[in-house]
């Protein structure tokens, strides 16, 4: 009788065996799936992300370039202005003279914010 009561107990600890077996096997093919779903996604977020900031970056690099052919058609038109009342040469070091002028006032402000900066983080 005791082979008879183990015979029967045998074929439900296989089946939970395998049962359990086979719910892991699901549950690791699961996070795999899960996994490259993720990696996937990722993937094409990184891609529009990357797509965004290059066309971004060509826009504005454009976008400076018009900046800098207005600030030298400016400049022209200010040096042909001013030649007809103090002659071309002096027009043309009063121009240069005061754009050089303009741009060490800036790089000096832009020095002080940044010495202001470094003043506020150091510790």
């Amino acid at each position: 009788m005791t082979d008879d009561a183990a015979d029967p107990a045998m074929p439900q600890a296989e089946a939970l065996d395998e049962s359990v077996r086979d719910t892991l096997a699901r549950l690791y093919s699961d996070g795999r799936a899960y996994a490259s779903a993720e990696m996937d996604r990722q993937r094409l977020r990184a891609g529009i992300l990357g797509t965004g900031v290059r066309d971004a970056a060509v826009l504005a690099l454009v976008a400076l370039i018009l900046l800098f052919s207005a600030i030298v058609a400016l400049l022209v038109g200010l040096i042909l202005t001013l030649e007809r009342s103090i002659g071309p040469l002096w027009a043309t070091l009063a121009v240069v003279g005061g754009t050089l002028l303009a741009t060490l006032v800036l790089l000096l402000l832009a020095k002080a914010r940044i010495e202001c900066m470094k003043k506020a983080i150091t510790p």
